[in-house]
């Protein structure tokens, strides 16, 4: 008898973590104020830790939410630039995984190795300027709120060293929020202080001061060898006079 009610407790303590790991989740419902700035979410579980009990051992799930976070490179003139990595350097705070999963008495949880860190991808500018950068981020108290800063380019200025050109970005970093709430699916994607350039136009005539500031840079200038190609096609036009053909 005691083997017996002993096998139902330890049975009763495997098929509560089963059931949340077999269990569905819940349907994903969004309500975007990002302006399609973030999207592609969906929901996952994935292995967070490991449980020790007194006579067997048990693995952490958490639930994390996926998507990307998605912007345009261009130049000056509005052209796409492929190519260009944007990073996401996150801050630390509150990350750890959710699942709604309380302390337990009887348990001793292990998080090494665990797949709770905050989790972005770097994104590379396709041929249309398009970045991705994909998230995989835990889900805490049925929420998702993480700070951080957009990094642009950041090895720019390494490229300009070792390869003598790089692309140089107007805005280096900025700081963003990315809040999501699985209750009510309020997605949110905030961008901090914004630095908006200006250059002055119409200055030095009549009653009006310069204006202080820089103008933009001017349009890239063509080579001397792309000028030079009419005068080349001038001479092998007069080249090929001097033959004679047709006499």
């Amino acid at each position: 008898m005691k083997k017996q009610l002993m096998k139902l407790f330890v049975l009763a303590f495997l098929a509560a973590p089963l059931a949340g790991c077999m269990g569905g989740l819940k349907r994903l419902k969004v309500v975007d104020f990002t302006d399609s700035r973030v999207g592609d979410l969906s929901l996952t579980r994935k292995v967070t830790g490991k449980r020790e009990f007194l006579f067997f051992s048990t693995t952490k799930m958490g639930t994390f939410l996926d998507g990307n976070v998605q912007g345009v490179i261009t130049d000056y003139q509005g052209n796409p630039i492929e190519g260009v990595t944007v990073k996401v350097m996150p801050d630390a705070g509150k990350g750890g995984a959710g699942g709604g999963d309380g302390a337990d008495a009887f348990a001793m949880e292990e998080n090494a190795g665990a797949g709770i860190n905050l989790s972005f991808a770097p994104g590379i500018s396709d041929t249309m300027g398009l970045f991705k950068i994909h998230f995989s981020l835990p889900v805490t108290d049925n929420e998702v709120d993480v700070r951080g800063k957009l990094v642009y380019n950041p090895g720019w200025d390494q490229q300009r060293m070792n390869l003598g050109k790089a692309y140089e970005p107007q805005m280096k970093e900025s700081p963003f929020r990315l809040y999501f709430n699985l209750d009510t699916g309020f997605l949110a994607f905030a961008e901090g202080v914004r630095k908006i350039i200006v250059q002055p136009v119409g200055e030095g005539k009549g009653r009006m001061q310069s204006l202080p500031g820089a103008k933009g840079p001017e349009p890239v200038k063509p080579e001397a060898g792309d000028t030079a190609a009419p005068a080349g096609n001038q001479a092998e036009e007069d080249l090929f006079k001097g033959f004679d053909f047709g006499q």
